[in-house]
């Protein structure tokens, strides 16, 4: 199984949270990989460029050695644009950041691990689950 992680797990990780961390640790012992969506990385790599964390952004530099950063490709970008005119004809309009980790999900057959669940309900073939829990 793969898990793409959403921003605010990778948060989590960088802030050094033991019960997210012990999660990552069970994933990897069971044979699954990680991988962090397109997306993800952007919205951790900008909050990097006008915060001073230095720290976070050691941990977070640490991490992306060892997962892989995924890639959209066109299948995923059209997936993302079914999902926008779903949510915005369903009268839930959904962040394009969300839209496109989703999308990067769904298209790779990933498990989303995310603490903000509601955010991606009705997403058609996205499975999730809350490793903060």
């Amino acid at each position: 199984m793969t898990y793409a992680l959403d921003t605010n797990i990778i948060s989590y990780f960088v802030q050094d949270d033991s019960h997210v961390i012990s999660r990552f640790r069970q994933a990897l012992a069971a044979g699954n990989k990680i991988i962090i969506p397109p997306a993800a990385y952007y919205e951790i790599r900008r909050g990097f460029k006008h915060k001073n964390a230095p720290k976070k952004e050691r941990a977070f530099n640490c991490m992306c050695t060892l997962y892989s950063i995924g890639e959209m490709n066109l299948p995923a970008w059209e997936e993302a644009a079914d999902i926008y005119g779903k949510s915005r004809k369903a009268g839930n309009p959904i962040e394009d950041t969300d839209i496109l980790i989703a999308a990067f999900c769904v298209v790779n057959g990933c498990v989303l691990v995310t603490n903000n669940t509601k955010h991606f309900e009705g997403i058609d073939g996205l499975q999730m689950v809350n490793w903060s829990e």
